[in-house]
């Protein structure tokens, strides 16, 4: 099994530890991880931005880069929603779309293929978990709340595995944060207030970390916190995976 590790743009710009942190896992797990130099975006923020013509170009890249693999990983929630979500409808009839069913986020490859039953290392804190929208309602990476369903979360499910940790979930855990990418730009003010709904529902568990499979959403609870002067700490959920490997 040969894996493709995909980091999406802001992770590599503004976050690069969470990049690093996703290869040296994968790698501890004994996995064969390659990085394909020469990647680019997947096309989110053109598609997200109503652009679609204009992702179709990357999709080309992305799927040219990285078809050679079983599986496609990312830690991102959102990126990876939108290549097996849209890849197939904005590569139809231009080339054999294989990416779409490969690509995997993170947490969704460790829990559902390796099958990850133990981590070593401790995070002794006690940790609030955001659960970024892509990752419920597209990848399924927990239960949305307006099924009534039986709950489970696979983003707990691996962090209780660090020694130490204290997991717990905020009020209305599912709710979006208010980033929404290009929702944030157009809709600044009520993109604003989500985001202030959403940090004080997290710092109300009493967590010192705030922590969650998606950068964009942790940066943008991160950015109100810093006006707001709130005494909180943001760590991406692979940061913790990886904590002590």
């Amino acid at each position: 099994m040969k894996i493709g590790l995909f980091i999406p743009c802001y992770v590599d710009a503004v976050y690069p530890q969470v990049g690093v942190a996703t290869y040296k896992l994968l790698k501890s797990l004994g996995v064969d991880v390659e990085y394909p130099l020469n990647q680019t975006c997947c096309g989110q923020p053109m598609g997200n931005a109503g652009f679609e013509k204009m992702a179709v170009p990357l999709a080309e890249k992305f799927e040219d880069k990285f078809k050679k693999y079983d599986y496609v990983v990312a830690p991102s929630v959102s990126c990876t929603a939108f290549i097996r979500v849209n890849y197939p409808r904005l590569l139809k009839g231009k080339t054999k779309c294989e990416t779409a069913e490969k690509a995997m986020d993170v947490v969704e490859f460790l829990h559902d293929v390796l099958k990850v039953k133990q981590l070593p290392g401790k995070f002794p804190h006690k940790v609030s978990l955001h659960n970024s929208c892509h990752g419920v309602r597209e990848l399924g990476l927990s239960t949305p709340s307006e099924l009534h369903e039986k709950p489970f979360n696979k983003i707990r499910e691996l962090l209780e595995m660090k020694e130490g940790i204290e997991v717990v979930e905020p009020d209305r855990a599912d709710e979006c944060c208010g980033f929404g990418g290009m929702f944030s730009v157009e809709e600044t003010a009520v993109s604003e207030q989500m985001g202030k709904n959403k940090l004080k529902r997290h710092t109300d568990t009493g967590a010192e970390y705030i922590t969650g499979p998606d950068c964009s959403c942790l940066m943008h609870m991160a950015g109100i916190a810093e006006k707001q002067g709130v005494n909180m700490k943001f760590k991406h959920v692979v940061e913790i995976l990886a904590e002590g490997i």
